[in-house]
């Protein structure tokens, strides 16, 4: 931990030190001092990853010895209100500084890093545990131990499938260092981006008090396979910036009220990762898991960085240096965050395969049941009122397409905006029309196979899992009144482009949400096949009569 601190401050110092390194070395004068100094921070950087991965491994691992299964979602919701606490305070009051004042920062980050990890280290402690089974044998040991790693980690498919899942969305994230760069070529200021992080980290705090439960209810690998596979529409919509340009305050106060409308969605997401691994890998070898998870991630993150700024260098070769190139962001997003959600569905229906929510143990090959056995915990199953709910929210988000396209081509009329108010009844009202009947067919047919589960019959689909629904619907309900006041200021400032543009994105967004939801049912299909249930019960619970059915 002190050598990550002191990378971590040398940071801060690479501008001084590229100062006394020119003093001393001649050679480097040859060079301008920005390459001297973007080499340092390189290098501490490179330095500050190496020491963090040991520090990381050991925080990370204890929380699954010392908090019990039934309480990670909630013990990872309080320990994310305390992270994203901070980071709001930060954002608010010193992220708008980064540019004047990186030593000051850098420096202060690495006392309190050191503060925060060594209270920890002085007053968490550990149980006594049994040995690990085959922990003495000689073969495990030295080189012998490292086969065993391999042979073990990388046993099953299962695996696999969650180490390629990682590895992927490792690649897909690798972009969002430039993110800063997309806000400030939208016409924001460091104040502008560093307030609204701050805003939505704010809710996102609160939203988590109220949703960190439902990740124990729901299962955190349901929510987050249902997450990231409605997250890809998020993405993908992005591309609207593409052909639209606003002012900087619009856009701020568009993104701001994007990122609010989901608020509920990203306090659910925000607390599952950690739990679904903890409900994934063997406790006994968990470290060793995570530690073959994190090679994965480690050497993707090494070649997806380079590779990343390759690409932005393409993109703004393309426009001959403009920074329009960040706005290409989220195609490097979509597609790898596309790839990492392919291994997450299989991921999810391999682990439906080996006993889902019931009977699921980890594979485990050094186990003579070929297994590992781990405590099996309540979870919630599709509940047919709240399904009907999140019905209700789509409804809204396909009906009101279609009700306030008339009214929005009556706007762009009045304000003689001929050319988007000719290309709305031409393509986005037919279109939006199309997209509301196919929602009507798709809502019959899981209604159908919802009374078949209550009927005992066989179903054509899967049922979906009610939970992330209701998140969904909502958000794009809420997101419906972003969408006009879009509409609204592009016909106002006469950029008729640029409200066809957003009303394309609406069609098109419906149109991907309806294509998730049946991929849900397909996913499911075989499997989410009872309603009003609970899916799994824990060891407490056994001794009730029944478990009570809740959301």
């Amino acid at each position: 931990m002190p050598f990550l601190c002191i990378s971590l401050a040398l940071m801060g110092w690479s501008d001084d030190l590229t100062g006394i390194l020119r003093q001393w070395s001649p050679a480097l004068c040859e060079h301008a001092p920005a390459t001297t100094t973007i080499g340092l921070i390189a290098l501490f950087l490179a330095m500050f990853k190496f020491f963090d991965c040991f520090v990381n491994s050991v925080f990370w691992y204890l929380f699954n010895d010392v908090v019990p299964p039934e309480f990670l979602g909630r013990f990872m919701g309080a320990f994310r209100i305390v992270g994203i606490a901070a980071g709001a305070l930060y954002n608010w009051f010193i992220f708008k500084y980064a540019e004047s004042h990186m030593r000051e920062i850098f420096i202060g980050v690495a006392i309190l890093y050191f503060i925060g990890f060594s209270m920890m280290c002085l007053f968490v402690k550990e149980g006594q545990y049994p040995p690990l089974e085959g922990e003495t044998d000689n073969e495990n040991k030295g080189w012998g131990g490292l086969r065993t790693f391999f042979k073990e980690s990388f046993s099953h498919r299962f695996y696999w499938f969650r180490f390629a899942c990682a590895a992927f969305g490792t690649i897909a994230g690798s972009i969002k260092i430039f993110d800063i760069f997309f806000n400030r070529e939208m016409g924001l200021t460091l104040d502008q981006i560093g307030k609204m992080s701050a805003v939505t980290s704010v809710v996102v705090m609160v939203a988590i008090v109220v949703m960190a439960s439902f990740v124990d209810r729901w299962h955190p690998l349901r929510l987050t396979v249902y997450a990231a596979v409605f997250g890809l529409i998020g993405t993908l919509v992005t591309g609207v910036w593409l052909f639209v340009t606003l002012p900087g305050d619009y856009f701020f106060w568009i993104s701001l009220g994007g990122g609010l409308a989901g608020i509920l969605l990203s306090a659910i997401v925000a607390v599952a990762g950690l739990p679904c691994d903890m409900r994934l890998f063997p406790k006994s070898r968990f470290g060793q898991f995570c530690s073959a998870q994190g090679l994965f991630r480690h050497v993707c993150n090494l070649a997806s960085g380079i590779a990343a700024g390759l690409f932005i260098d393409v993109m703004k070769w393309l426009y001959h240096g403009s920074d329009f190139a960040y706005r290409f962001n989220f195609a490097w997003s979509f597609v790898f965050n596309a790839i990492a959600v392919w291994f997450l569905v299989l991921v999810y229906l391999e682990w439906l395969r080996l006993g889902g929510d019931s009977h699921f143990h980890p594979p485990a090959p050094w186990s003579p049941k070929g297994v590992e056995e781990m405590p099996i915990t309540s979870t919630i199953g599709p509940q047919s009122k709240w399904l009907k709910l999140s019905f209700f929210f789509f409804d809204g988000v396909m009906l009101l397409s279609v009700l306030c396209t008339p009214f929005m081509m009556w706007w762009m009329h009045s304000n003689h905006a001929t050319f988007a108010f000719k290309w709305y009844g031409l393509l986005v009202l037919p279109l939006s029309i199309l997209a509301w009947w196919c929602w009507i067919v798709l809502r019959k047919s899981i209604c159908k196979d919802i009374a078949a589960a209550h009927e005992g019959k066989s179903l054509r689909n899967g049922i979906p899992h009610h939970g992330v629904l209701l998140l969904v619907g909502s958000k794009y309900l809420l997101l419906f009144g972003i969408w006009i006041v879009e509409v609204v200021v592009s016909v106002s400032m006469d950029m008729e482009t640029g409200a066809l543009a957003f009303g394309i994105t609406r069609v098109v967004t419906n149109f991907l949400l309806l294509g998730a939801i049946w991929l849900l049912c397909r996913i499911e299909r075989g499997y989410s096949t009872r309603i009003d249930i609970n899916l799994s019960v824990s060891e407490d619970d056994e001794f009730n009569e029944k478990s009570p059915v809740t959301a």
